[in-house]
């Protein structure tokens, strides 16, 4: 993995155990929600993690797409098989999706040590 995939695993981890430290309620029920909605079941995990992918490059939140994309590689999604979600992804986002696409293919190529 490149430093920027291991810099971006290890703040995310580091700030998601800051805010469940804090013990609020809400919080932790939304991040269980938030575990379990993305757990197999009539769909498979990896379906669920290209679904979610497609939704965070339609709402452009960069931080999203980069746990997807991490979250596919890890499931086995194929570069074929990504380029296929960012074309569903900018046909139902539109043009304002490109930018994002932009990051998300830099990003699957340090995944894949493509770079």
């Amino acid at each position: 993995m490149s430093e920027s995939v291991n810099e971006f695993n290890a703040y995310r981890a580091k700030m998601n155990d800051k805010i469940l430290a804090a013990d609020n309620k809400v919080l932790k029920r939304l991040f269980n929600l938030d575990t379990n909605t993305y757990s197999g079941g009539a769909l498979d995990v990896k379906t669920k993690e290209l679904l979610g992918l497609v939704a965070s490059m339609v709402l452009r939140c960069d931080d999203c797409i980069k746990y997807h994309l991490g979250k596919a590689h890890d499931e086995g999604v194929t570069s074929e098989q990504i380029f296929e979600v960012f074309a569903i992804a900018n046909i139902v986002g539109g043009t304002i999706v490109i930018p994002h696409t932009r990051r998300a293919v830099e990003y699957w190529e340090e995944l894949t040590n493509k770079k």
